[in-house]
């Protein structure tokens, strides 16, 4: 009867796992290597079956890539290739010129072009000084304040002013 009270003492014995799924490492850094070799041999394929001119351009590249790009001209793949090229030149459009090519208005001095712009900006401006002038004049709401809205020329553009009764500005300054 002593043996009716004890229970019995159960022990659960949890076997732990592996360590999960590994060695799967090795398979990256074999990819890394394989695209390593393929960029060299790459590399190597394109230096021995081109011609000298191309590797000139290949090696401007390589020294200073943006110069290249941005410049253009010598450098940039200017070696014969086995298609002629004929047509327009499809990098310009209607009116640009080549580097070098003289025109009649680089002949001008620089003085006489920035006269005549300046000429063209006041004309400009005096036509659009009349139209808000006139926009005034046919508002009866603004015709009321015509007094008190100042339009003048400046160096800078076009001033328009509001102001009171007693010709102050109604603003600060910005």
């Amino acid at each position: 009867m002593a043996d009716e009270g004890l229970r019995p003492i159960i022990v659960k014995r949890i076997k732990k796992g592996g360590g999960g799924h590994h060695g799967g490492a090795w398979k990256i850094a074999y990819a890394d290597f394989v695209t390593a070799m393929m960029a060299f041999f790459l590399l190597m394929w394109l230096l021995g079956s081109t011609a000298k001119g191309d590797l000139n351009g290949i090696a401007e590249y390589f020294k200073t890539p943006l110069k290249v790009a941005m410049a253009g001209g010598s450098g940039s793949g200017d070696a014969n290739t086995v298609l002629p090229g004929g047509g327009k030149d499809l990098t310009r459009q209607e009116g640009q010129l080549r580097k070098g090519e003289n025109d009649v208005t680089s002949k001008r001095s620089v003085r006489a072009a920035q006269a005549e712009l300046e000429k063209a900006e006041r004309a400009r401006l005096d036509e659009l000084k009349k139209r808000i002038e006139t926009a005034i004049d046919s508002s009866p709401t603004l015709k009321q304040f015509k007094n008190q809205l100042l339009i003048d020329i400046t160096s800078e553009g076009l001033r328009i002013q509001i102001v009171d009764e007693k010709n102050r500005p109604m603003f600060a300054l910005a």
